[in-house]
């Protein structure tokens, strides 16, 4: 099978602030968000191909950045869409000729995806058409009522029956495209990870969960760089 990793990094970036998207931004070693994405999957042995999804405004520095790194296996650079769904959607349509391939979607915000991560999603998909990485909740949850101000505490669920989310969340190519499709066509809100669209559209493929890290971490304010 064919692993070919997509990095999401479609978005503007606007809850860190600034002119430039938040996956451009540097971290400490003075090195791109998105380089450190790519170079996780570039350094991963079960990957074979990798594609950047980019806001179609800032392509051009995609393509330096492929230059100046010299990654080998990133093959294609994406336009994406207005939303995030849509640029998973486009990923998907830019592979569909594939046969026998797995699309690993990965969040280009999560630049510290460790190589243990990669490996056991890529061991899930021998056995698993559905893969998704997630950590225990350790927070205490409240479910809530009401609006801004007026919020109350509903009830307080179990922490042992939820999950927070990460990615990547991987599948095989057709089951993705097939919930996809299915999704679009039922005009569906799209409002939720690509995992969510497979449990709605593709349910009797059962999504296997393999244990994440905190420390991969997805950077969302300002205060997380």
């Amino acid at each position: 099978m064919k692993h070919i990793a997509i990095i999401l990094a479609g978005g503007t970036g606007s809850r860190v602030g600034g002119q430039t998207p938040k996956q451009l931004l540097p971290l400490e070693d003075g090195r791109s968000i998105l380089e450190h994405s790519v170079d996780a999957f570039e350094a991963a042995e079960c990957i074979d191909e990798i594609a950047i999804v980019m806001h179609p405004e800032w392509m051009d520095e995609a393509r330096q950045l492929c230059e100046r790194n010299g990654w080998e296996k990133v093959q294609k650079i994406i336009p994406g869409g207005n939303e995030r769904w849509e640029s998973s959607w486009h990923a998907i349509l830019a592979y569909m000729d594939e046969t026998d391939a797995a699309l690993w979607l990965h969040d280009a915000a999560r630049p510290f995806v460790s190589q243990r991560i990669l490996a056991d999603v890529a061991q899930a998909l021998e056995e698993h058409e559905a893969v998704t990485v997630a950590v225990p909740v350790t927070d205490t949850l409240y479910k809530v009522k009401g609006e801004r101000l007026k919020v109350k505490v509903n009830s307080v669920p179990s922490r042992s029956e939820y999950m927070r989310a990460q990615t990547p969340q991987a599948f095989h190519l057709e089951v993705v495209a097939d919930a996809y499709m299915r999704a679009i066509e039922a005009d569906y809100n799209m409002a939720t990870d690509d995992a969510g669209i497979v449990r709605k559209f593709a349910s009797k493929h059962p999504i296997y969960i393999v244990m994440g890290e905190e420390t991969n971490k997805k950077i969302t304010y300002k205060e997380d760089l």
